[in-house]
């Protein structure tokens, strides 16, 4: 089935997808041809494993035992500068990629070293994102990279420190591979969680500066104090090495350049060539002078970043409409840039974005980033330091590249805040209107008061940037990189039914004994049991990650990331260090199945205590067979007041259930020395985490997805999506400030946004979630006779993107599970 038969009503993505089905000539690839013919090379090839890195890193690594960790770091990544293969693509205007060319990814094997021998063997015959690796890149990832880091990783550090009472709930096996996912570590599988490095410091400075920076401070300390020679020198004398390595690796590119200039027949190409030489031979050693300069020298910050460790959701890229207007505004007025030019350049970075995949090797890790996810978030709009209000024109130009690029890249977010201009939000709109998932918004006005009651300077909050899936960073002021747990608390429920047992792991005493539900007379009974629940896997969660803070500082370090913090460099410590004076630690738990166990408790609540048309028995058996025969029952339970209704009985369960989560991160976070706040954002965890939870009170059957995020459970949103709104805004505790961000997905059918009234509809939806405080939403526009047709001819629909959880992936790259799970989310079909 193609496009044509599916709607009479199709969004301008879809549209694009019947204009190729018809043999169409598309617009952009008429007026964008630099970047069209670097698409053609790549795109729908399987990643490929580029060894390299972790052939370079290791080798320096074993060459250097028993030095300071950060200094080993930066020796490592001038191992690798002056090793790695460089590469400028065909048609490329920008240079520096960390692999082979095409699609490709990077091994960390700092991370998963133990067991990546046997990982690269099931990694081509995986479900979720596989890659594919050469016979003589596997023989040097078994034979050389993979032997040295045996008895050496963090991972192994973590699975042997864990006590057994939190073992059992974060792994279903010895060695710490497989996940229970019940309470998710989410260390192991990255050196640090999501971040944004301060980009401007570079385009201001260059690593010329940032090293005489650090040889000032070397020359300044004390020969005689033991704290200098022994903490302070390593950490400068890393920044300096770690700055000369950037610089080399881009004067490498640079030298390649000039040899192909020399061998390029074609005159126009042999110019681009020259000029990619001498920007590289420029930055970003120095300060950027134009926009090309500047954009290349955050291109290679942002790539050499990824070299130096992986990111949480990759490395992000800051308030790029903010820290390149000032290039932009001076070579558009002085006729060196025009607009056509400068998206060109922009796109250049976007393809190149799209060819680098972050891999994880974890099965886990994997299962929790379906569809090969990414999130180098570029931020948009939002407001000054000053406060006052910051679209541009570069702004804008952004939102236009995003309309008009065929990739899912960059992630765009946008900044949203009271006084944001009506044309910005209506351009947001329509870029939202055209299908691809993009942009999602961020909201000022909860983002940033959170952040100045934490410690921030209003300076601080007001200049945060987007990173990773819904977070936000003060580049200069966070210090936290420790990744949080992912906590089931679909299992808390499951445990209140069986007493501390769980169906899919039988026999085994998972949870906390609280009773048999059967003999409970009172809602406030269930409610007490569900509290203790609720209170163990958050004690599990919190001694897990007491330990992970202890642990990674012992394993990580992040030279270039630390030179680029204004606090590391004052203080001479690495960015992996847990309490760095001045700073602020902004860490997280997860909660996953929000919607999930809200409906089931307002369904018992209701059903069992107060109107009394069901027993708990009879909730059990229905339970037992899957629904199976009980759908009665099943429409009974569904039938009960539901989360994102804008119901208060709802709504009541759900912030009683917020409060334990905040009270309990309110009285512990201190003994961890961080911020440890609840969090909703599952990414596409809801999916494997419902695969160990067996049918709940809600009618959700037995292995299915979790709810996600703060959306409502699937279909259980009736009233339209203001409602849903309404319903986040009730269920928060705005008396505490132990809270994080909040995804809220939401879908719209292309027909309820048609034309300039949709527009206008949708604008002012935008207006009521800046006005209630909403952290984040982002939107789907698709007709479900898409997604099931794409199902059905996923050859038709290679291009189809859709949004996930903070990040946009092709359809036809997700499991069918999480597929499944999108189409089942409610399309509103009006917005009134």
């Amino acid at each position: 089935m193609s496009v044509t038969a599916i709607s009479d009503i199709l969004s301008p993505h879809e549209q694009r997808l019947l204009n190729k089905q018809q043999g169409k000539e598309d617009r952009f690839h008429e007026k964008h041809q630099r970047v069209s013919d670097i698409l053609k090379s790549f795109d729908g090839l399987r990643p490929k494993i580029d060894v390299e890195r972790a052939k370079y890193f290791t080798l320096s690594m074993s060459q250097t035992e028993g030095e300071p960790l950060v200094l080993r770091w930066a020796k490592a990544m001038y191992n690798i500068a002056a090793n790695i293969t460089v590469y400028i693509d065909e048609h490329q205007l920008l240079a520096g990629r960390v692999g082979h060319q095409g699609r490709y990814g990077i091994l960390y094997p700092e991370l998963d070293g133990d067991f990546l021998d046997s990982a690269i063997k099931e990694l081509p015959k995986r479900k979720e994102s596989p890659f594919t690796i050469s016979d003589k890149d596997a023989f040097i990832v078994v034979e050389e990279i993979a032997p040295y880091w045996k008895g050496k990783t963090y991972h192994e550090a973590l699975n042997a420190a864990l006590p057994k009472n939190v073992h059992k709930l974060t792994y279903d096996d010895p060695n710490g591979l497989i996940s229970r996912f019940i309470v998710n570590e989410t260390s192991s599988f990255r050196s640090s969680i999501q971040w944004v490095h301060d980009y401007e410091k570079i385009l201001k400075r260059g690593f010329n500066g940032i090293k005489a920076e650090a040889q000032a401070k070397l020359d300044a300390l004390d020969i005689d104090s033991p704290l200098d020679s022994c903490e302070k020198r390593p950490f400068y004398e890393a920044v300096i090495l770690v700055s000369e390595s950037v610089i080399l690796w881009a004067k490498r590119h640079a030298e390649l350049a000039r040899q192909l200039a020399e061998t390029e027949t074609n005159p126009q190409r042999k110019k681009e060539l020259l000029k990619i030489a001498d920007n590289c031979e420029h930055v970003p050693a120095e300060p950027a002078r134009n926009f090309y300069e500047a954009v290349q020298s955050q291109w290679f910050v942002q790539m050499f970043s990824r070299l130096e460790q992986k990111t949480g959701t990759i490395i992000s890229n800051g308030r790029m409409d903010q820290y390149f207007y000032r290039f932009y505004k001076e070579d558009k007025e002085s006729g060196q840039l025009t607009d056509e030019k400068a998206l060109e350049l922009l796109e250049c970075m976007w393809v190149g974005m799209a060819q680098f995949v972050d891999l994880y090797i974890s099965p886990a890790g994997g299962a929790f980033n379906e569809g090969y996810a990414h999130w180098e978030a570029v931020t948009i709009g939002g407001q000054t330091p000053e406060g006052r209000d910051a679209v541009n024109e570069l702004t804008y130009l952004f939102l236009k590249s995003k309309r008009e690029f065929p990739l899912h890249y960059p992630d765009l977010a946008a900044r949203i805040h009271t006084l944001s201009p009506e044309r910005y939000l209506w351009e947001v709109a329509e870029t939202i209107k055209d299908g691809s998932g993009f942009p999602k918004l961020i909201n000022d006005e909860e983002v940033v008061p959170l952040y100045v009651s934490k410690g921030a300077s209003f300076e601080e909050a007001y200049d945060y940037a987007v990173s990773g899936c819904t977070e936000a960073r003060m580049p200069n002021r966070d210090t936290y990189t420790s990744g949080g747990a992912y906590i089931n608390f679909a299992a808390a429920l499951e445990m209140v039914l069986y007493n501390g047992r769980m169906k899919k792991y039988s026999g085994q005493d998972l949870g906390i004994q609280t009773g048999d539900v059967t003999k409970f007379t009172l809602w406030e009974h269930f409610w007490e049991a569900y509290k203790k629940q609720h209170r163990f896997l958050l004690r599990t969660a919190f001694i897990q990650q007491y330990l992970i803070i202890k642990l990674r500082q012992e394993h990580f370090a992040q030279p270039m990331g630390s030179s680029l913090h204004n606090l590391c460099m004052k203080y001479a410590l690495d960015l992996h260090t847990p309490q760095i004076p001045e700073g602020i630690n902004l860490g997280y738990f997860e909660y996953i199945g929000y919607g999930t166990v809200i409906d089931s408790l307002s369904a018992v609540k209701k059903l069992v205590f107060e109107e009394k048309k069901l027993t708990m028995q009879e909730i059990l058996d229905a339970l037992d067979c899957n629904f199976e025969g009980k759908e009665y029952i099943r429409a009974l339970l569904q039938s009960a007041p539901c989360y994102g209704n804008n119901d208060l009985y709802a709504d009541e369960i759900a912030r009683d259930i917020d409060f334990l989560s905040v009270e309990y991160g309110k009285k512990y976070s201190v003994e961890l020395g961080i911020h440890n706040d609840v969090r909703y954002v599952p990414f596409t965890s809801h999916v494997p985490f419902g695969k160990v939870v067996s049918a709940t009170p809600n009618g959700r059957r037995a292995w299915t997805p979790l709810s996600d995020g703060t959306s409502a459970s699937h279909g259980a949103d009736v009233t339209g999506p203001t409602a849903i709104l309404l319903s986040n805004y009730m269920t928060k505790n705005y008396g505490y400030r132990e809270r994080a961000a909040r995804m809220l997905n939401i879908k719209f059918t292309p027909k309820s946004l048609e034309g300039d009234e949709g527009t206008r509809k949708l604008v002012a939806f935008i207006h009521t979630f800046c006005d209630l405080k909403l952290w984040h939403v982002q939107f789907n526009v698709v007709n479900k006779e898409t997604l099931l047709a794409a199902q059905k001819n996923p050859e038709l629909y290679r291009g189809l993107i859709v949004r996930i959880a903070g990040y946009s992936a092709y359809f036809t790259d997700l499991s069918p599970d999480l597929q499944n799970d999108l189409i089942a989310r409610t399309a509103h079909g009006t917005l009134n």
